[in-house]
């Protein structure tokens, strides 16, 4: 069975609950791991068929340790990841190849708001040889703490569960 791994960042727990949604979709056709960033391993392992990562959008992109303190700062809730975040484990990464990505954000439901964490994952990723298994998606919240908008999770399943048939089915079909 193919094994997929999902490496989250998150704040106030909307990137967590979107990363655990998707986790869960996956699930339908694959075994999955999920783990906040700072407890994620050096390297996917050997068995990992697809590797899924996500973070908020902080100031139009991934965050950074300015960014992450100011927002721990902001709010009287735990923050969820204590650490270094997405940008400096995918920084960290060993050789890239022999699976596939995708990449996903949470972000402040407004229209036209520029700048995207997915977006710059998913070019990381791509810079480091990996494949995309699909565009990098975004997930909304209300206000810069959420909650998530109403919806989120149900598509977060649902592409979880897309980007589990294409990892469950290999190129050229089933055998």
């Amino acid at each position: 069975m193919a094994r997929a791994l999902v490496v989250f960042e998150s704040m106030y727990g909307n990137t967590e609950a979107v990363a655990r949604a998707i986790a869960d979709g996956l699930a339908t056709r694959v075994t999955v791991d999920t783990v906040e960033v700072g407890e994620a391993p050096a390297a996917p392992p050997g068995d990992c068929a697809l590797l899924v990562v996500g973070g908020p959008t902080h100031a139009f992109g991934m965050s950074r340790p300015s960014t992450r303190e100011d927002a721990g700062t902001k709010t009287g809730r735990a923050i969820v990841s204590r650490g270094p975040g997405v940008r400096e484990w995918l920084a960290a990464l060993p050789d890239r190849s022999g699976f596939a990505a995708a990449a996903f954000d949470t972000r402040v439901a407004r229209p036209r708001m520029p700048g995207s964490a997915a977006r710059a994952i998913a070019r990381r990723l791509r810079r480091g040889g990996i494949g995309p298994a699909d565009g990098p998606h975004s997930f909304f919240v209300d206000g810069s703490e959420g909650p998530l908008v109403e919806g989120e999770l149900d598509r977060a399943r649902a592409w979880g569960a897309s980007l589990a048939t294409a990892v469950a089915v290999p190129a050229g079909g089933a055998s």
